[in-house]
């Protein structure tokens, strides 16, 4: 008789997804994705309730009947993500899928023109959650058998870029991090992957980066450089529901670079 452990890869239509950083941009794109997926489940994760229900109400409207819910929270502290991921799990008795879509809305800047004082800031609201959350719903998916946990970085992890030096130590910590979760967790069927995009057209941190005079010349160059397109949040979402599906069952501890042709990161 084998006793090697016994693991589970749910279909998308059995499988309760959690994402933080749901109220907008790619998180709310990743939701809407999974509930026409058929996921029985939805829950959005964001630090303000009326964006939270106007987020809820967009996935409704591209997929009636979905059932989302809103959790209020900031998961970039320990016991926001602690009682929003308790929460999911009452609610839908389980968390199959945890995707963390939580990059904070920062800008490439020089590492001399950073204050020290929103060095810190700029770490930990970068890379906390993904830490978090996982460590609270890795015991329950060790627990069932198996699950998925898709984590967002960006290329600013892999490739050095002037300008991104405190947010390329965050990412790098980010892809770090899920790699060897991914080797740690394997024996339990779960699996951790790494989407790494490097600008994302139709989101606010887009508008932002475009704006400013140095990291707009910065991405400017990079959007040329996008010869097969450059990525939206819809590109995004596909990407990360793909890697939640039993079609990635054997895909784990990739940092997967989501970029329309920028490098070969």
């Amino acid at each position: 008789m084998s006793n090697a452990p016994q693991r589970i890869v749910l279909p998308l239509n059995a499988s309760n997804v959690l994402i933080t950083g749901g109220t907008s941009g790619v998180g709310l794109e990743t939701a809407i994705h999974f509930a026409a997926a058929g996921a029985p489940a939805v829950g959005i994760v964001g630090r303000d309730a009326g964006r939270g229900e106007a987020a809820r109400q967009a996935v409704l409207a591209r997929v009636p009947g979905a059932r989302v819910e809103f959790f209020a929270g900031d998961c970039n502290l320990a016991a926001d993500a602690q009682r929003v991921c308790e929460a999911a799990r009452a609610s839908f008795s389980s968390v199959d899928v945890l995707v963390n879509s939580t990059v904070g809305p920062y800008g490439p800047k020089l590492f001399h023109n950073i204050a020290l004082e929103e060095i810190q800031k700029i770490v930990l609201t970068q890379m906390m959650a993904p830490l978090l959350t996982s460590r609270i719903v890795l015991p329950w998916m060790t627990e069932k058998g198996g699950g998925a946990i898709v984590n967002i970085a960006s290329d600013a992890g892999k490739l050095t870029t002037p300008g991104e030096s405190v947010i390329g130590a965050a990412m790098a910590g980010i892809i770090m991090f899920s790699r060897t979760l991914a080797m740690e967790a394997k024996r339990h069927g779960i699996r951790v992957n790494i989407v790494t995009p490097s600008i994302i057209k139709g989101t606010a941190t887009y508008g932002k980066v475009m704006a400013d005079e140095f990291s707009g010349k910065l991405f400017g160059k990079a959007v040329k450089m996008a010869q097969l397109g450059v990525v939206n949040p819809a590109d995004m979402a596909e990407l990360i529901v793909f890697l939640a599906s039993p079609a990635a069952a054997k895909i784990s501890g990739q940092a997967i670079s989501l970029n329309g042709g920028i490098s070969a990161a």
